[in-house]
């Protein structure tokens, strides 16, 4: 019976053995493993400075050009205007002649019996001054005619 305990110690001492010889190899691949971990977060730190420089570039640009467009939107608000001003204006002058055109028909039918009476008085005088002259060619003629006869 001592010796299947000095066996089972023997195997246990062999059991503890091959168990601490497991371990430390577990733990070495766990050393290396932590070692590239710390390498590979390493790279990560200094790839994250990059991208922290490029993100805080990239952040100041994007600032100046917002600034920027504010100012160009601020000017282009001023032409937007402006240019609005100038429809308005050409509405108000569109309405000021359509008034004026307006003004002018309504004035042009009040006076058209008027025009109509007038054309008609310088067509009569027209008429008169072409008897007139005629009247004048004939006594011209007749007397022309008598002094002939006389002569």
């Amino acid at each position: 019976m001592q010796i299947i305990l000095y066996i089972s110690v023997a195997l246990i001492a062999i059991a503890f053995t091959i168990l601490v010889v497991y371990l430390i190899k577990t733990l070495k691949t766990l050393s290396e493993t932590l070692q590239k971990v710390s390498g590979t977060l390493e790279n990560v730190d200094s790839q994250l400075k990059g991208v922290t420089k490029e993100t805080e570039e990239l952040l100041r640009k994007t600032n100046s050009l917002a600034t920027d467009l504010q100012t160009k939107a601020t000017k282009l608000n001023t032409v937007v205007d402006a240019v609005k001003e100038v429809g308005e204006t050409v509405h108000q002058f569109n309405s000021s002649l359509k008034s004026v055109s307006s003004s002018v028909v309504e004035t042009l039918e009040v006076n058209k019996a008027k025009v109509s009476q007038i054309i008609q008085i310088g067509n009569i005088a027209v008429e008169l001054k072409d008897k007139w002259d005629e009247i004048r060619a004939r006594r011209k003629n007749e007397k022309i005619t008598a002094m002939k006869i006389n002569d």
